[in-house]
């Protein structure tokens, strides 16, 4: 290893045999979703952030979105608050979603067979974009308007177009993004040995 530390330091320092591969990384499904989550930190709506993430069959992330105002409509002069009497008062009709985001988002000619994985259960008007964009299957985290109109007419549309969709469970609660992990220097400054003193040898 470079900078001056051994595996022996190293395995001194995390405990963990640094000669072999990690078994505790991201599998791809809790990969995908947490890239959804992280977008969705984009989000400036107060009350729901929402992420998401299309992956194509090659494991690779083609489109990403989170919900938010459209382009030229500044975050600042459009409301996002949802309790006014008059309804171009109340975000509803401005914000794009997530999902609407990520396929105008895509980084590839189509979306045909790809899966998107999103923190909720789309609504009826994602549910449009997706089976018109070709997204074959749906990951979402949470079903929690699971019983409102918008989510009853997007399983009635889903059904009938073929999309599967799933409820994720994810293998780990939490996800931590610590950036200083990654900083070899310091861990390498920490454990480097003191250089030995040259012995004297006589003339």
């Amino acid at each position: 290893m470079s900078n001056g530390v051994k595996n022996g330091d190293m395995e001194a320092f995390s405990g963990k045999d640094v000669s072999k591969k990690r078994e505790d990384y991201l599998n791809w499904p809790d990969y995908f979703m947490a890239v959804a989550f992280l977008s969705a930190m984009r989000s400036k709506d107060p009350c729901s952030q929402v992420g998401a993430c299309i992956v194509n069959a090659q494991n690779k992330v083609v489109g990403i979105g989170y919900n938010g105002m459209p382009f030229g409509c500044s975050d600042d002069d459009f409301p996002w608050g949802k309790e006014s009497d008059s309804k171009v008062e109340n975000k509803y009709f401005y914000v794009c979603h997530a999902e609407m985001n990520a396929i105008l988002n895509k980084i590839v000619g189509e979306l045909r067979g790809c899966h998107i994985y999103v923190a909720m259960f789309p609504c009826n008007e994602c549910a449009k974009l997706i089976i018109q964009s070709g997204i074959s299957e749906v990951y979402y985290f949470s079903n929690k308007n699971w019983n409102k109109d918008e989510c009853i007419a997007t399983r009635k549309m889903f059904d009938a177009a073929g999309i599967k969709y799933t409820q994720y469970i994810p293998t780990r609660r939490q996800i931590v993004i610590d950036f200083d992990t990654i900083d070899w220097n310091k861990v390498s400054q920490a454990q480097d040995p003191p250089t030995p003193k040259k012995k004297r040898t006589s003339s």
